[in-house]
């Protein structure tokens, strides 16, 4: 594929993936990347001569994404998350923007100095974001996924932000190790096996499937959770999931069907869904 301009590679790439129903944004992003220009510097370079060998690349990335799915992230290998950069590839789930809000929501219930587990910490962007925000917090990281905890390690490394990576199910880890966390939380798989075929194959063919489905309709990672919280001899004052938008009221019932006494409270994300639940 030849381009004498940065236009005309615009263009091409945009006409290219909607004739395959794809996001045609994905080619100014792709073009950007390669480009390494701003925002403002991608505005104004329209009429610029275009290198080849970028050119190739750039055609290259674009029919492979036309025709698999393969998101943008798995080119660039990076996600912004906050402020930061966050390496990723398909060993990880990329992260979403409501991930953000559930950091967020913890961040509004800490008062600092707090022993913090994420569990299935996956690349890392929970338990190293709150880690960049609370100094003086103890963070431990867990994941039953090697491949996941050499992601979130080289993102440590990255940030340079000292974060405890401990391989493992879930909460055993730290069951094992006879810790009393101050606050847990989590952004587990929670998709329900049944709804893979109505999944984005952005998303089904290429993150990760045991970061994405549980059984029990999508329940059983907050059910193995919960009854791993209950084997701690002091309890957290703090649980926090990520859920489904459809899930706000199935996880406190699963909640309270074990601690009937617990205070659950839900949080709508930015787009007024059911994202969050907070376990006192």
């Amino acid at each position: 594929m030849t381009f004498n301009t940065v236009q005309e590679a615009r263009n091409w790439a945009s006409s290219f993936l909607e004739q395959h129903d794809r996001e045609p944004r994905v080619g100014e992003l792709l073009l950007r990347y390669l480009l390494g220009v701003s925002q403002s510097q991608w505005l104004a370079m329209g009429r610029d001569v275009l290198d080849q060998d970028v050119a190739n690349t750039f055609a290259t990335w674009i029919h492979d994404h036309a025709v698999t799915g393969k998101p943008v992230e798995h080119f660039t290998n990076e996600v912004d998350f906050f402020d930061d950069t966050f390496y990723v590839d398909e060993r990880v789930l990329i992260p979403r923007p409501e991930t953000e809000e559930l950091v967020l929501a913890v961040l509004n219930e800490v008062n600092g100095g707090e022993v913090i587990v994420d569990v299935g910490t996956g690349s890392g962007i929970i338990a190293l974001s709150l880690k960049g925000r609370l100094k003086d917090a103890t963070v431990i990281g867990t994941d039953l996924s090697e491949d996941a905890l050499a992601v979130a390690r080289s993102n440590g490394e990255r940030l340079q932000r000292d974060v405890l990576w401990t391989s493992g199910d879930f909460l055993k880890p730290v069951l094992d190790e006879g810790a009393t966390p101050d606050i847990i939380v989590s952004n587990p798989p929670y998709i329900p096996h049944a709804e893979r075929d109505s999944l984005s194959e952005t998303v089904s063919l290429h993150d990760p499937a045991e970061a994405l489905f549980a059984e029990m309709n999508g329940l059983a990672a907050y059910d193995t959770i919960v009854k791993q919280v209950m084997q701690l001899d002091v309890r957290p004052k703090l649980i926090a999931f990520e859920i489904g938008y459809d899930q706000g009221e199935s996880v406190p019932a699963l909640i309270q069907s074990y601690d009937s006494a617990a205070d659950v409270r839900v949080i709508q994300d930015i787009n007024g869904k059911d994202r969050i639940v907070l376990w006192n």
